[in-house]
C-alpha cells in the first residue's frame, strides 16, 4: 500500500497473504535486494551494515489506523527534515498514490501530530 525508503531505514504497508505471517524473511529479502549495488558501512563487528537491524511489525485494525499510519509513512521525510512536501521525497510511493490519500499535500492531517509522538524516531 505505502512504501518510503531512508538512508537506513524504510517503511511501508503491506498485506501479506493469509496463511502467511513471516515478516522476518520478507524483510530479509527486501533489503537484501535494495542492499545490491549500494556500498554499505561496517558497524562495530566488522559486518556490512546498510539497514537498521530490527523491524517493528503492526497489524493494522480498522481504516482509520490505516489513515494513521499512510499519514505517519508519507509525512516521515518532512518530520525528519529532508523535504517540505510528501509529494517531494523521491524515494516514495506517495506519488503514484495521486489525490486518493491526500487531496491537499500541503495541509498535514491534525492526527500525524498525534501519530508522530507516539512512534520512535528511527
Amino acid at each position: 500500500d505505502a512504501i518510503v525508503v531512508f538512508p537506513d531505514h524504510l517503511h511501508c504497508i503491506w498485506q501479506l497473504p493469509f496463511d502467511d505471517a513471516d515478516y522476518s524473511t520478507r524483510w530479509k529479502r527486501i533489503k537484501q535486494e535494495f542492499s545490491k549495488n549500494i556500498p554499505a558501512r561496517l558497524n562495530h563487528r566488522k559486518e556490512k551494515q546498510l539497514w537498521q537491524r530490527r523491524f517493528w511489525e503492526h497489524v493494522i485494525r480498522d481504516e482509520r489506523d490505516w489513515e494513521n499510519h499512510m499519514a505517519y509513512i508519507y509525512y516521515n521525510p518532512v518530520k525528519h527534515g529532508y523535504v517540505e512536501r510528501p509529494l517531494d521525497w523521491q524515494y516514495s510511493s506517495f506519488a503514484y498514490r495521486g489525490q486518493a490519500v491526500y487531496p491537499n499535500e500541503n495541509k498535514i492531517p491534525e492526527y500525524v501530530g498525534e501519530l508522530a509522538v507516539q512512534m520512535p524516531v528511527e
